[in-house]
This record gives structure tokens, sequence and C-alpha cells, in this order.
């Protein structure tokens, strides 16, 4: 879905230099989108040409982020939710225009939570204290999860005990956890996750946006409903409605293509290969979480679909070659973490045979330098995704087919 362009955003903690989280904040929309066109496009000129980029699909200026990563300082009775300075010391973002309104209203009863429990926040240049992170994240519904990234155990039966009132003053809570990182490191979750509620995952029911009817210009074929199930330690789009376009063009060019078997490496909770799947058709998606992949398999349940037909494995994607095992799929979806899919698994689907590629990529650095790796295929359309405004930051499909 390309939102409609909009001028630049105003933003007090920006003007008054306290945040710079977004440095082209004071550009206007589509200046902003049309500079960061540009930079990708010369990324990959040499993969891909001028006239096979689409229109971009634009973001909201502000109210799009469904998550809040919030480092946690001050004191107990003073405590700043938002970012550490250079010295360590906290700068409180609760204003933030970049939140989703639900994220917006919960950050202040949150904090007022902090100091009413007596939560310390984590000092880091004293490296003493408990509490380091506040993590929220907002599904379409304003249903919420929140997440309180902990030092120790020491506050685990104090939040627990807290719960049913954090639930009475914030009704839309889905999901409460803690997570416990006990190193004085720039890592901001741990291994350990422990789930103070019932629910342990967050239901995101997308709405993917249907093209255009042929030759009905502006008309339009009902839109498609994608839930997703967010476990508390997993990755999804932090800007749901641009995540919608994304799913949706992937959607799309699939069709086209009609695939029966698709595979979806890296699927994280499932996003690409559940809205990918139609009736008769395989679908695997592999991800190395075996938390997302019990999400993925919620999802797919969810959604009526045939388990026989649509599969998830927790397994490493980079390991996997879709030559060496039986029924290659027709179309190969990857949607790897920033250092892209490396050129081991790029030489393995080189020699694999498939026909077909959609690589979805949030780095286009990385992305060239793995197209670069596949020198059978060619690039026959691409579109660019501005899931993270203001910023450098760009997400880019482009789909490949053998020559």
């Amino acid at each position: 879905m390309s939102v409609t362009a909009a001028p630049a955003a105003s933003c007090a903690l920006h003007d008054a230099g306290t945040c710079r989280s977004c440095p082209h904040l004071s550009l206007p929309m589509p200046d902003q989108l049309a500079a960061k066109q540009s930079r990708v496009a010369a990324l990959l000129a040499e993969h891909v040409p001028a006239e096979l980029w689409q229109a971009p699909a634009a973001s909201a200026p502000t109210g799009f982020r469904n998550k809040a990563k919030m480092a946690v300082a001050g004191t107990a009775a003073r405590p700043t939710l938002g970012i550490l300075d250079g010295a360590g010391c906290g700068v409180d973002l609760r204003t933030c225009p970049l939140h989703v309104p639900a994220i917006e209203a919960a950050l202040p009863v949150l904090a007022d939570l902090i100091t009413e429990l007596g939560l310390r926040p984590y000092d880091v240049p004293a490296r003493r204290g408990e509490l380091k992170y506040l993590l929220v994240t907002a599904s379409p519904d304003d249903d919420l999860m929140v997440r309180f990234v902990l030092r120790s155990r020491r506050y685990l039966e104090r939040l627990r005990a807290a719960v049913p009132d954090l639930h009475r003053r914030l009704p839309q809570l889905a999901v409460a956890a803690i997570n416990i990182q006990s190193v004085h490191q720039a890592v901001i979750e741990g291994p350990e996750e422990i789930v103070l509620t019932e629910e342990d995952r967050l239901l995101m029911r997308l709405s993917l946006p249907s093209p255009e009817l042929g030759g009905q210009a502006g008309r339009r074929a009902e839109s498609v409903e994608l839930p997703l199930y967010l476990p508390t330690r997993s990755f999804f789009q932090t800007n749901t409605a641009v995540a919608e376009a994304l799913y949706a063009t992937a959607r799309a060019w699939a069709e086209e293509a009609e695939p029966d078997r698709v595979w979806d490496l890296f699927c994280g909770v499932g996003g690409f290969a559940l809205a990918l799947a139609a009736p008769g058709r395989r679908v695997l998606g592999v991800e190395v979480s075996a938390s997302a992949i019990d999400g993925a398999r919620a999802a797919a349940d969810l959604m009526g679909l045939d388990p026989a037909l649509v599969r998830f494995e927790a397994d490493d994607a980079r390991v996997l070659d879709p030559a060496a095992r039986a029924q290659r799929p027709d179309l190969l979806v990857v949607n790897p973490p920033r250092r892209g899919i490396g050129e081991q698994l790029a030489t393995r689907i080189e020699a694999s045979g498939v026909e077909r590629v959609l690589y979805s990529s949030c780095n286009p650095r990385t992305l060239a330098a793995d197209l670069a790796h596949l020198p059978s295929m060619r690039v026959v359309r691409s579109r660019l995704f501005d899931m993270f405004p203001h910023t450098e930051h760009a997400e880019v499909l482009v789909e490949l087919v053998r020559d």
C-alpha cells in the first residue's frame, strides 16, 4: 500500500537536538523518498536497470512504529524511557511522534508502574540497577505485548503480582513477559524469557491490499487478511502499513507465475510463506528460531491451511541446498537479516536450477553483493519500501528469473 506523500514531520525532540534518530526529519516526505530511491538505485545499478523500478511504497510521516525499544534510566521515582546519551544517561523519548497511538498511550502507564513497584533502572556507568529496557509492540488491533528486560530475577514476583492491575490499566495488554539480560553489554535481549500472562504471543492481523483490477483503474479487489503470531522473542517489521505493502507486492508478483512449490528461507513468523499460500500449493518455511516457527504454525492453523501442504521447519536456512532436496521449489523466497544470504547460499541457489527468486532485503549493499553471486539470474522488477522514513534505511524487494 502506498501512503499519500506528506510534508516534513514535526518533532520537538528533533528540533531541540535531544534526539537525532531521524536525520532527515526536516525534509518533506516526497523529497526524502526521491533521495532514498536515487541512492538505492545507484547502489544496485549494476544489477537493476532504472526501468525495472516500480513506484516506491511510501510511509506515513508519523504514528507508524509498531514497536518501542525504550532504554530505561534515571531513578525509579523519575525514570526516563528512550535512549542513552554518550555518557550513558537517559534521554526521555515518550513524546516521540513515530510510535503508533497505542504505544504512545501505554508508555506513561508503564513509567508509573516502574515508580510504583520501585523498579530500579540500570545505571550503565555505575553498572548498578535492574531494569534495562521496556520493549512494547502494538498490533493493528491495538493489542499490546510488553516485555521488561531485567538484569536478574530480583523483580520477577513483584512484576508477576502486578500483571492483573496492569491489565486493568491497559485493557489491551495481551502479553507481558520478562527477559533476563545479565551481561554488561550493548545487547538488548538475553536468552531467558519468562511469560507472565496466559497468552505468549501477539496476534498481528494484517490486511494485504489487492492490486488494481486489470483495465479498471482505481477499482480494487477485496483485501486479503494475513494473521501472524509474534512470540515474545521474534522479529516483525517495525512499520505495519509498509509491511502489508511488502507482503502484498510479493503475493501479486508470485501469483503471476502460479508456482506449485514455494520455499521461504529465513521465514521468521511466516509472513511471506503464509501470504503466498494458495489452494493446492506446497509451501515450506524455514527459520532458525524455534519460537518463530511455532508462531508460523499457529498462524497457518488459524488460517485453516492444510499442514501437509504448508509446512514450517526450524533449521538454519543458510545451509539449505535447493538442489539437494527432492522436488525443488518453483519459487524461492529469501528474506535474510542485514548480512544478506552470503556467498555460500547464493552459490547453492545459482547451481540449484530454481527458476524464480523473490529476494527481500533490508540492506541494499549486501543485496548487491549477493546478486553478484547469481550470474545466471536477472532482476525483472524491483521496488523500494520506505519502512523507516526520515533515515537512510531502505527495504527492497527484487524478483529474479533464470536466463
